[in-house]
């Protein structure tokens, strides 16, 4: 594949993870998970979300179903809970997690690529992305993949693919910046280069730099310590 090749100062472009890593959401996720539970007659726990954590969608919807007992299909649960999210991002205020905003900033303002790779469906992405743009009053991204966007979403490494492809960059060239062991995973999977800031379940991945926040993080900090590991 064609493209840029990584220097030792900085990646050829940044692809982020989007809930529990650019965004706060989980706490919207959690909330649309308990009323899709409640409308299929069961419960839901913290637990349960963390186990889910990083979808893909279909994934998380088969787990409800089994979890609750139900006859549901998965298509008709995941259109629940996507129902249940979409409503909730649209009518909330975007929040930032710490470090996040001003990582992108950088980015924009280095005139570095980005991508936004999320398992969660267009129709969320776009959701946040129209708060995202409102707050920075510029395009945040060069290309978006959603998890509805690729036959095999997380852990899969066909979304990563996909966005170095469409930058026009090799994988190994790519700083990816991931919450969820699952979004690790096809990270890793995908040859980029990988930093975990873990905010609901652990990340236990070899090859992978872990931190405990964004903030007062630069890309060149987050690009060398990706080296070390």
């Amino acid at each position: 594949m064609g493209g840029q090749r990584p220097t030792h100062h900085r990646p050829a472009a940044v692809l982020f993870d989007m809930d529990g890593t650019l965004v706060d959401s989980e706490g919207l996720w959690l909330q649309a998970e308990e009323a899709v539970m409640r409308g299929l007659g069961a419960s839901w726990s913290s637990a349960d979300q963390a186990h889910c954590l990083g979808g893909p969608l279909e994934r998380v919807a088969e787990y409800m179903i089994d979890r609750a007992g139900a006859t549901a299909s998965v298509d008709e649960v995941g259109t629940m809970l996507l129902d249940e999210m979409e409503h909730r991002l649209r009518t909330s205020p975007l929040m930032w997690r710490p470090g996040a905003r001003e990582l992108l900033l950088e980015c924009r303002n280095a005139g570095l690529p980005t991508a936004l790779v999320s398992a969660s469906w267009k129709r969320l992405i776009d959701a946040v992305a129209e708060h995202i743009h409102e707050d920075l009053r510029v395009p945040a991204f060069d290309v978006v993949v959603a998890g509805d966007d690729v036959e095999q979403s997380k852990p899969h490494p066909d979304p990563y693919l996909r966005a170095a492809r469409l930058l026009g960059v090799h994988p190994d060239a790519c700083l990816a910046i991931e919450d969820s062991p699952t979004g690790v995973r096809s990270a890793v999977a995908a040859g980029c280069r990988v930093v975990a800031v873990p905010h609901i379940a652990e990340v236990r991945e070899a090859g992978v730099a872990i931190i405990e926040t964004l903030a007062g993080r630069t890309v060149a900090d987050l690009w060398s310590a990706t080296g070390s590991v």
